[in-house]
């Protein structure tokens, strides 16, 4: 049983290895390549017009691989099926964003309003689902255990899937730094779901991260393909998900230490430079800071890896 259900992370990779190379000639031919900010660091211009868009590649693979093989082993379809939908939403919001800078070669998509909308509606739908189902209103925290939060569970389900959503996607700013720290991630909720026996998330998260590493065979550096927006929404609103439906959610702020600390260092960096006018960070995210401290991709990448394994194994030292 086990093997097969493992199979999802194997049919997901495959998949991906598959469809990237039609999916990165495609992009040339129609030249959706990335518009790199002005602001950012000068050496990231050469990354222009390198295709994006290559969430839709690994997002399809991982919702294949992971509906064949709940097909095949009758799991419950409920949980898996909620966490697709919010994978396919917040995908799909991704998607229209980068479509609109690649066809009107701007670094701006939907504006935040649209975007902050649509992961809203999407939220609402999930606690809705959620609550259908039967699930509590009901907070896991640590030391405290479970704390009954009423109708106002629902604010933390709109701050969580749409946090975590952007938290990623700030995330996502060197060559494949995303894609470790997915796998790093989805790979944490693979563990804890499997001891759960919540095999339709374990099935999801093992696809998940088979897609991520079929896709980090074209996005390390120097990365052939960006995930986008697509890609990086998609991943930090289905993280939320699984959390929540693992009663498990204050484990995110572990397991996604390093999506936190980049979108602490947006807001740290806005709110003193507003009130001072002097900066805290060479520049923010904080993964461009040390950038600009010398630091390589490849440095920061690894560091930033290390440093989600840690987190990751100390939460599974707490929980499991």
């Amino acid at each position: 049983m086990t093997t097969t259900l493992a199979f999802s992370f194997v049919l997901s990779f495959i998949l991906t290895v598959i469809l990237m190379p039609m999916t990165i000639r495609y992009f040339h031919r129609k030249q959706f390549g990335q518009e790199i900010r002005d602001e950012g660091p000068s050496w990231h211009q050469k990354k222009s017009g390198t295709p994006t868009m290559g969430g839709v590649a690994f997002l399809s693979a991982s919702m294949i691989a992971s509906v064949v093989i709940a097909f095949i082993m009758k799991l419950p379809m409920m949980s898996l099926g909620i966490s697709l939908f919010i994978l396919a939403l917040y995908g799909l919001l991704g998607f229209l964003d980068d479509f609109i800078k690649v066809v009107k070669k701007r670094n701006l998509g939907l504006t935040a309003r649209q975007k902050f909308i649509g992961q809203v509606i999407g939220a609402v739908i999930f606690y809705i689902v959620y609550r259908i189902e039967g699930f509590p209103n009901t907070l896991n925290l640590p030391f405290l255990g479970d704390v009954n939060l009423s109708i106002f569970y629902i604010v933390f389900v709109i701050f969580w899937l749409v946090g975590f959503s952007n938290a990623v996607n700030l995330t996502d700013g060197l060559d494949g730094l995303v894609s470790g720290l997915g796998f790093i991630s989805f790979g944490t909720y693979a563990i804890i779901a499997y001891y759960q026996q919540q095999l339709s998330i374990f099935i999801l998260c093992l696809a998940i991260m088979g897609g991520l590493a079929g896709f980090f065979v074209y996005n390390h550096k120097p990365a052939k393909i960006f995930m986008g927006d697509v890609g990086s929404l998609a991943l930090g609103g289905v993280l939320a998900t699984i959390s929540i439906l693992l009663n498990q959610e204050w484990t995110l702020l572990l397991v996604g230490f390093i999506y936190v600390l980049e979108t602490l260092s947006v807001m740290i960096q806005v709110t003193v430079f507003k009130l001072t006018g002097k900066r805290v960070f060479k520049m923010s995210p904080i993964h461009h800071h040390f950038e600009m401290c010398g630091w390589s991709e490849w440095k920061v990448d690894i560091v930033f890896w290390l440093i989600s394994i840690i987190m990751s194994a100390i939460t599974l030292w707490i929980v499991l």
